[in-house]
């Protein structure tokens, strides 16, 4: 089986998790621009914390595969790390708030299942988890982009963490398949990749209802 076939299959099996994604009521809610600007924090919070977290991850598997794919990833997520601060900003939050702020569980769930997977998993799996994952991402980052800068004025140095993910970089959507692709012909079992990327996806979902839920209180 080659990457394409596979991660279709995948899609096909996440569709509605991926439906849960995009019509997020925590998106929606700054789309229509029912919320305070200040009631953004633990979003950052969040992402500090997640992208502190993934930017170990990732050089632990660059160390693991040596491949360009991870490195990019790597040199990404610092580049992401480095465009929170401006939004940050935005809402009012200093440095020393980001770097002492508590993560929610449901939230750091995602940060503890990349660290898992950087330990344990293929880099084929990994790979086809960032794949379908990123792709979800991306969009409600770029809606949010959208409605940051439509409805709360923000600029474009303050969304430049949210355009950094709207459009995937197109070495990374050419190199992941081709991962993918030699760790099935390698052996790894297609059902390893299908439930990276089934539970990488599933903990982006939790992630937003944990921020809804947050938000709510």
């Amino acid at each position: 089986m080659r990457a394409e076939a596979l991660c279709h299959q995948i899609e096909s099996e996440l569709a509605t998790v991926r439906r849960q994604l995009l019509t997020h009521p925590y998106v929606a809610a700054v789309e229509e621009g029912a919320i305070e600007l200040s009631q953004l924090r633990p979003f950052a919070g969040e992402q500090y914390a997640i992208l502190s977290g993934a930017m170990r991850s990732v050089a632990h598997l660059v160390s693991r595969f040596g491949s360009d794919f991870f490195l990019d990833v790597l040199a990404g997520e610092r580049v992401a790390l480095e465009a929170l601060g401006p939004f940050a900003s935005a809402l009012g939050m200093r440095s020393v708030e980001l770097e002492e702020y508590e993560p929610l569980p449901g939230a750091h769930a995602y940060a503890a299942f990349t660290a898992w997977l950087a330990a344990y998993a293929s880099d084929a799996e990994v790979a086809a988890a960032y794949l379908i994952n990123f792709r979800a991402w991306g969009e409600n980052c770029g809606r949010l982009s959208r409605a940051l800068t439509d409805r709360y004025g923000l600029s474009t140095e303050q969304v430049r963490f949210f355009d950094l993910f709207a459009e995937p970089a197109p070495a990374f959507e050419e190199r992941a398949p081709a991962i993918i692709t030699a760790g099935l012909k390698r052996g790894v079992p297609p059902k390893l990749v299908r439930r990276a990327a089934r539970l990488l996806q599933g903990y982006e979902l939790l992630y937003w209802d944990t921020l809804l839920s947050e938000l709510q209180r």
